[in-house]
């Protein structure tokens, strides 16, 4: 334990040091007046206010190319008054006849084939969070965060919904957006002078991106690193009360066929609070909630040893998300809140949704370098599986050091209490984990990284409880680089938690070079070189894998990216390579062997658009052909239609199986209007003989205030040898019927 804690601590000196490097930056400032004149959200911007605004120009290039001012250039203006912030912008066109490029009408779009204009808010300055707003040609709204300063896959969460307004206008040769932000959709401190801000383009058909702030094309269109200065012309101050109530109803009919159940008849009332307890600090409450509208899950092709991780989606978690998911890494997290509303049938040991009393949250700033966040959520008690009521409690705090990194601290609490107080022969056991984290930004964003320590407790005291690590990233024109580093105990246990592997230690590091072309088709392209490395203190080796790389992206959005892969696994307990059941290899058997792994996807602009992937070679004693991808087309507006296809054909010697596993899922995404959404999934895993079908529809009433009805179906379906497969009976069908709406108080 002592070597584990002088190694924390040089670590932390070692990573402040590096972010002590400060990078002295371009910087502008854009002026913020009050208007008392009423801006009509019709996307024509001839309101006195905005001609007397002043604006944002000169945008600079991002992608293809980092060195000139944006073909396609973009004029902002905004304004206030006491209710709202007012953003105005004028997005010119290249010369020439064109048309603009959407997924849908549906809200929240993403994507670098879409044309669209954001604004970032940083009311904080911290440069490292912030809320971003944007819209298209079509008029469709998204809004969401950023953490992390915009960096790595995590940053963006376009989850969360808000109320605020907007309209756009196409003219010939440019178009134009009009938006109205209400004060109480940001967090932020009173008497403030300066906000950080940022606009950003997307242009289809130059396949340009663009923003006031000049970005490297080495980083996201979306870094923070170099937001520029807002200044009020009047200190910030609060709006008045912000609250708002969101009360739904839900009613249904199911039935569970597979364990011959009677038909069920669900219902429930319940709402969702949010309560602005100050401008940067906000409760959220929830009363019986109910996430049937929730979209399902993708289906994967499991032939991995550990389990596998998939995303938190249901609303109430998601608002300052990184406050509570983003300590440790991807594949050690003190707190997964998906373990929240899951309980384990003792009968079948199959995991089924445990209904949630209530839950609330505090999360926010209450200084101007301190966030903070509290999640306690109670889980029912269910007699007949053996359930008992839990109580998830989570604590942290979050404190900025240096420019632009802070210090995280997090306590996670799983209190179960007896089904029958008169039992006591029943067991009630606790967990808990406490961590602490180092998160590195530089002020350049050339360096980033963490470092954490984090340590389970309960009542069975074992050895080991702990888990460390440390990642540090290098970032810039042509050079990346990063190295990894994790030890994990075996008696660590983070009950809410998701750890992949446990008593293993771990070291990765990747290095790529990237060339940039000035005159080609090619945006960028070089090689690579990386390994990751893990063993086990009593064995040794347990895996390891070395990759040649080469990744090449071109200027019209497509891109390529390959890697020839030796790796070597020896298991810790018996697997079936095959996924079918079959006979197992046996633990401590060792196994080298060869393969490739390539990407592809094609230009995102257009209708037909197309993702392949393949993972093929030598596979443990066999060989295996793995392809997959999605087919996708777009009927501009209204929606697209795809389908994605995973195949995998094993062979295995004799004795062992060899198998073909299919994973096909259809999917019908329709925006009649930007109000109406019909969505259909339908899946099929030949792996766990199961044809699933979700079927949404989505009718936004109001704004914010939603009606849903959901149609789910679980079928058996076989292999055939003389077919591609047979439907089976019924497992389980359901009707769900949903109605929200937001009030603001």
């Amino acid at each position: 334990m002592k070597n584990i804690i002088i190694q924390f601590f040089l670590g932390l000196f070692l990573v402040q040091s590096i972010s002590s490097q400060n990078f002295a930056s371009q910087t502008s400032i854009l002026n913020i007046k009050k208007t008392s004149e009423k801006i009509i959200l019709d996307g024509i911007l001839d309101e006195m206010a905005w001609k007397q605004s002043d604006s944002a120009y000169n945008f600079t290039q991002n992608f293809p190319s980092d060195t000139s001012l944006a073909i396609a250039q973009t004029v902002v203006y905004i304004r206030y008054d006491d209710k709202n912030i007012y953003v105005g912008a004028k997005l010119y066109n290249a010369p020439g006849p064109r048309k603009y490029v959407t997924t849908s009408l549906r809200r929240d779009f993403r994507g670098e084939g879409n044309d669209s204009f954001s604004v970032i808010f940083d009311p904080f300055q911290d440069k490292t969070n912030g809320t971003i707003f944007g819209m298209n040609p079509f008029g469709v709204r998204r809004e969401g965060f950023i953490s992390n300063g915009g960096s790595g896959r995590d940053a963006y969460s376009f989850d969360w919904d808000n109320k605020w307004d907007g309209a756009s206008k196409v003219y010939d040769g440019y178009w134009t957006v009009e938006m109205a932000i209400p004060f109480n959709t940001l967090r932020y401190n009173e008497n403030q002078k300066e906000w950080n801000i940022n606009f950003y383009r997307i242009d289809s058909e130059t396949t340009e991106k663009s923003s006031w702030s000049y970005i490297p094309r080495n980083l996201s269109i979306g870094n923070m690193a170099s937001n520029q200065k807002l200044i009020w012309d009047i200190p910030t101050k609060k709006t008045g009360a912000n609250i708002s109530l969101i009360p739904f109803i839900t009613s249904g009919i199911s039935k569970d066929f597979f364990n011959n159940k009677e038909v069920d008849y669900p219902r429930n009332v319940g709402f969702d609070m949010k309560y602005g307890i100050s401008s940067g600090l906000n409760l959220d409450l929830t009363v019986n909630p109910d996430f049937s509208q929730v979209e399902v899950d993708d289906q994967v092709t499991n032939l991995d040893r550990f389990e596998i991780f998939f995303p938190e989606k249901r609303q109430f978690f998601l608002e300052n998300a990184d406050l509570f998911a983003n300590n440790g890494n991807r594949n050690t997290r003190p707190f997964f809140s998906r373990r929240i509303g899951i309980a384990t049938d003792t009968a079948t040991g199959l995991a089924i949704q445990n209904p949630i009393p209530y839950g609330l949250r505090l999360s926010g700033k209450v200084s101007q370098n301190t966030r903070v966040g509290l999640l306690n959520m109670q889980g029912a008690s269910d007699a007949s599986i053996q359930q008992p009521g839990i109580n998830y409690t989570v604590a942290t705090v979050q404190q900025k050091v240096l420019t632009r990194s802070n210090l995280d601290f997090i306590f996670v609490n799983k209190q179960p209490f007896k089904l029958n107080l008169s039992d006591s022969s029943y067991k009630v056991a606790s967990n808990q984990t406490a961590g602490l984290d180092f998160n590195l930004l530089s002020s350049d964003n050339k360096w980033s990284g963490n470092l954490f320590f984090h340590h389970s407790f309960d009542q069975v005291q074992v050895d080991r409880a702990h888990a460390m690590g440390t990642y540090l990233s290098y970032n810039t024109l042509n050079w990346t680089w990063y190295i990894f580093s994790q030890q994990i105990g075996a008696g660590y246990n983070p009950e809410v938690g998701y750890v992949k592997r446990t008593d293993i230690r771990q070291l990765s590091s990747t290095i790529r070079y990237s060339y940039f072309p000035k005159s080609s088709k090619v945006q960028s392209h070089g090689p690579g070189f990386d390994f990751d490395v893990l063993g086990r203190q009593s064995v040794g080796l347990l895996d390891w894998d070395m990759n040649l790389l080469y990744r090449i992206k071109f200027n019209n959005t497509s891109s390529m990216d390959f890697r020839l892969r030796r790796q070597f696994t020896q298991l810790t307990s018996d697997f079936d390579p095959s996924g079918s059941d079959g006979q197992e290899l046996l633990e401590n058997d060792s196994y080298y062997y060869n393969f490739i792994i390539g990407s592809w996807s094609s230009n995102e602009r257009r209708k037909l658009n197309v993702k392949l992937k393949t993972n093929s070679g030598q596979y443990f004693n066999g060989h295996r052909l793995n392809f997959s991808g999605t087919l996708g087309y777009r009927y501009q507006p209204f929606g697209t239609t795809s389908i994605d296809i995973t195949y995998n054909r094993i062979k295995l010697p004799s004795p062992y199986n060899s198998s073909q596993l299919y994973l096909i899922g259809p999917k019908f995404d329709f925006t009649f209007t930007k109000k109406l959404f019909w969505t259909t999934y339908v899946q099929y895993n030949s792996q766990i003989e199961n044809l699933n079908i979700n079927s949404r529809l989505q009718w936004r009433f109001k704004p914010v205030s939603d009606i849903y009805l959901v149609y789910t179906d679980n079928y058996f379906a076989y292999n055939q040898i003389d077919g591609f497969f047979q439907i089976g009976a019924v497992k389980y069908r359901a009707i769900s019927f949903k109605m929200t709406y937001w009030l603001n108080l």
